[in-house]
């Protein structure tokens, strides 16, 4: 009879328990915040979650306490975790994993792009999927389909978890389980964060019974130790993929042919999307120019040339570099890409973290995973008047954008009835402005980006974030959101264009019972895809189908619709209202709507490289 006992079943329903037992084991390995949109079929994760959420002299005996956030769209649900991520690498608490839940069916199928962003920007995201038990599989039962592998190769680790039915080792199972989707989440052996996705299934019944939480345990749940950790000292449960990286001295490598490893050469410092604060002191030790683009976490300081792209085509200065090391993955500017792909310039790529590199040019002569300490103490120094050079022409640059900028539009001079029209680059600007070093921009795709790439500058950077993953405008509100609730002492602001916010407008349904959140969302309105008409789409002889199929003009009444979401709503026509509007941005969520002009987009490109260019060349003879 005991014999019996001690091998059979468990009472009580095995789905909710090992619900909470795997709740039980992610608390306890670093989660606290996860993020759930409803469904019937992952109700025992939900129930559990809902226990684990109350305060403090309310939850149950032995359940942990997590911060949980409830969405009822997937895809919405999929990029708050994305921005609770991003908010908890720069954490006093130092990075962590973040955890999403979602039900059977499509509810999968809808997380596939925030699935595919944390995967390309190594964000430690925990995928669990409930789904119908093994012999509903196959068999035309409601709302099932193919879960396991549902997102190919771009996560760290998929499990197909069998439905539990409360044999006595399965507490341990889960234990063990959890243990290795956070280290493979985290990257902690692996030094590759990314996504992780457990697919688990449950039978009925759904519901919790009466039965109380299982007391914890540590049976199974392994401390994994992150790279470079020696036994003895505490394990994290994350990865340090904000970290700067360490420092050594490489093996010397033999230098490719035609090209100078030693000596003075006229070398760049290009900091892509998440560089870190190893870029700007590689540039300041050495002497070189900083090329840095907003989310890199280096853009500040004098080193720093703002109006980079716009100098890359001068001979004296893009066209005399010889040598750039390359920290954090670059993705704004096609002359970046062209600098790293011609064959008189030396690449060094550092990249301490992930299995892969940044290097589309295919064209890095070394690939390092730390800085190397010659670069850090200054032992490469560039030729006598390089940094000077870039300087000088960074400042004409800044002065030429300005007095375009603040002067009146060359296409019709049409103004508001106020002041002059807003356009792109001059909002970035303004925003940039007004930003602290304490304040957080989350800044979208197309060109809000790479406006604040060209006029943004900064002695002390304020923290900007970004979906570079892919690139997408996929989630920028979600994302933007998870990060203000991550990062509640912080004043965050997003920066996104209309089709940007329209695309992800459900991100602003919170219900009464979620937690609040303060951010304020800068929409620059241009009706439609302005960013197409700086690119080929966008030349003269095409402009036949350019409206309909790219420009995607859509009408919307933003105030209406931020209205029936209950959001704050202010509208600016012109560059008068711009710093009130910014200035006091309120508690709460709140968009600030800018009217932007974007027929004349294309020529204002034009025109800033123009009178940039001339401004350079007058300043360097």
């Amino acid at each position: 009879m005991d014999a019996v006992t001690t091998h059979g079943p468990t009472p009580g329903s095995p789905a909710t328990a090992a619900a909470r037992v795997l709740v039980q084991a992610l608390a306890t390995l670093g989660v606290r915040d996860v993020v759930l949109s409803p469904g019937s079929r992952s109700a025992p994760l939900a129930y559990a979650l809902a226990d684990a959420a109350r305060a403090d002299g309310d939850r149950p005996e032995h359940a942990p306490a997590v911060r949980l956030h409830v969405r009822i769209d997937e895809r919405s649900a999929g990029f708050l975790a994305v921005g609770l991520a991003r908010a908890a690498a720069h954490d006093d608490d130092g990075p962590r994993p973040v955890a999403v839940v979602t039900t059977s069916g499509t509810a999968v199928a809808n997380l596939h792009p925030a699935v595919l962003e944390a995967h390309h920007s190594g964000l430690p995201l925990l995928v669990l999927t409930a789904d119908r038990p093994h012999e509903l599989r196959g068999t035309g039962a409601n709302q099932t389909t193919v879960q396991p592998g549902i997102f190919g190769g771009v996560v760290r680790l998929t499990a197909d978890v069998p439905a539990p039915v409360g044999l006595p080792d399965e507490p341990r199972d889960l234990r063990h389980l959890a243990a290795r989707a956070v280290a493979a989440a985290t990257g902690a052996r692996t030094g590759d964060p990314g996504p992780v996705h457990l697919d688990l299934a449950y039978r009925e019944p759904l519901v919790p019974d009466a039965a109380p939480w299982p007391e914890p345990a540590d049976r199974g749940l392994a401390l994994v130790h992150t790279r470079g950790q020696t036994w003895g000292a505490p394990a994290t449960s994350s990865g340090a993929t904000g970290a700067l990286p360490a420092v050594v001295e490489p093996r010397p490598a033999s230098a490719p042919t035609g090209r100078t490893r030693r000596g003075a050469v006229p070398t760049v410092v290009v900091a892509g999307d998440g560089a870190g604060p190893a870029a700007r002191r590689i540039a300041e030790a050495c002497g070189w120019p900083l090329l840095a683009e907003p989310s890199s976490g280096a853009r500040g300081g004098t080193h720093a040339i703002a109006a980079y792209r716009l100098l890359l085509g001068d001979p004296r200065l893009g066209g005399a570099v010889r040598r750039v090391v390359v920290l954090g993955r670059p993705t704004l500017s096609r002359p970046v890409q062209r600098l790293l792909a011609r064959d008189d310039v030396e690449v060094v790529v550092v990249a301490p973290h992930g299995g892969a590199w940044p290097d589309a040019a295919r064209n890095a002569a070394e690939v390092l995973t730390e800085v190397p300490t010659r670069m850090l103490r200054g032992r490469l120094p560039a030729p006598v008047g390089w940094l000077d050079a870039w300087q000088t022409a960074g400042k004409a640059a800044d002065a030429a954008l300005d007095a375009v900028l603040d002067g009146p539009p060359e296409s019709d001079g049409r103004r508001s009835r106020s002041g002059a029209r807003v356009t792109g680059p001059g909002l970035a600007r303004v925003v940039a402005g007004v930003l602290q070093p304490r304040d957080v921009l989350v800044v979208g795709s197309s060109n809000p980006v790479r406006d604040l790439d060209l006029v943004a500058r900064w002695d002390a950077p304020p923290l900007v974030l970004a979906n570079r993953g892919l690139a997408g405008i996929d989630g920028v509100v979600s994302t933007a959101v998870g990060v203000a609730l991550g990062l509640p002492h912080r004043p965050v602001r997003a920066l996104l264009g209309d089709l940007t916010f329209l695309h992800d407008v459900g991100g602003l349904l919170r219900g009464p019972l979620e937690h609040a959140v303060d951010l304020q969302l800068v929409v620059a309105n241009d009706d439609g895809g302005s960013i197409f008409s700086t690119l080929e789409p966008g030349e003269p002889d095409r402009a036949g189908v350019f409206e309909r199929v790219f420009g995607t003009p859509h009408g919307v009444d933003v105030a209406a619709l931020c209205a029936a979401y209950g959001v704050r709503h202010t509208r600016v026509g012109d560059v008068d209202g711009l710093l009130p509007a910014l200035a006091t941005p309120g508690p709460g969520l709140s968009v600030v709507e800018v009217r932007v002009d974007r027929t004349g987009r294309r020529a204002l490109g034009e025109r800033l490289a123009e009178d940039v260019a001339r401004a350079v060349d007058e300043s360097l003879r």
